[in-house]
């Protein structure tokens, strides 16, 4: 049976599940569906066309499906989509899609947004992703299943993340970052592998072996990154996760890459 508390404002036009839950001084528009066991603690916005996907806890003040913070926004109806099983804590924004852009947000399953998190316009965030808190994600913004985003971290409109990679803290990333790279600093460049996540995440010890001898030879300091690249592929083309950094590099071959500052 849907719980409602009596402070909550819920429009009647909203589609909610049987099981949801919303708390007191919770606002609920007319365009909002809520699937299964979702639960809205207290004082949460949740407007514009959204979906929130089932056994997703959303806590205090946050605010998800408001419009994009993008001045060509002219009230154009763009959605935010929210997969299951989420966790989003205090005060995280996540707004919609702009018409100019994909039109949607889309966040994946099994995520954690910690407090004061934000996902812009257009975003598309993979399962099983952290936002630590104040992590930032401009419009655009494109991150792989797997990523860690460390605090106050901020990722620059239309910049790529990819899977199981590692944003530190207070990082400022202002170009693309390899699938299970790390990066750091204020512009954010490559240090290495995110070796304890892929350990974390149950790789095995050969696959991560390769990764780094592969890593060595991609961002060595010899002949042209083209030719270091053609070098790699050679050897590790039989390596999948070696080819999904290779692939994701080739993708747009135009697009700016975070580098190691210093040699690998």
């Amino acid at each position: 049976m849907t719980k409602i508390h009596p402070t909550a404002i819920v429009d009647a036009a909203a589609k909610l599940a049987d099981d949801v839950e919303i708390g007191p001084f919770c606002i609920v528009g007319p365009d909002v569906t809520l699937q299964a066991r979702v639960r809205l603690l207290s004082h949460v916005v949740v407007d514009g066309v959204t979906t929130i996907g089932e056994d997703t806890v959303v806590h205090a003040f946050s605010a998800l499906g408001g419009p994009p913070q993008h001045l060509g926004y002219k009230g154009e109806r763009t959605e935010l989509l929210i997969g299951p099983r989420n966790v989003i804590r205090e005060q995280v924004t996540m707004n919609t899609g702009t018409a100019s852009g994909r039109g949607v947000t889309t966040i994946g399953a099994d995520g954690f947004f910690m407090a004061e998190a934000h996902v812009a316009h257009d975003c598309t965030v993979g399962d099983n992703v952290v936002l630590a808190k104040g992590a930032t994600l401009g419009g655009h913004v494109d991150v792989g299943n797997f990523v860690f985003v460390g605090g106050l971290a901020a990722i620059h409109q239309f910049s790529r993340v990819g899977r199981y990679s590692f944003i530190g803290g207070l990082a400022a990333v202002t170009k693309d970052v390899i699938p299970y790279g790390s990066v750091w600093g204020n512009h954010a460049h490559l240090e290495g592998l995110n070796l304890v996540g892929l350990k974390r995440r149950g790789f095995s010890r050969e696959s991560i072996n390769a990764l780094r001898a592969a890593y060595r030879l991609m961002f060595a300091d010899e002949g042209t990154f083209q030719e270091r690249l053609d070098d790699v592929v050679e050897t590790y083309s039989a390596v999948p996760e070696v080819m999904e950094i290779v692939d994701f590099i080739r993708a747009d071959g135009n697009r700016p890459l975070c580098l190691p500052e210093r040699e690998v």
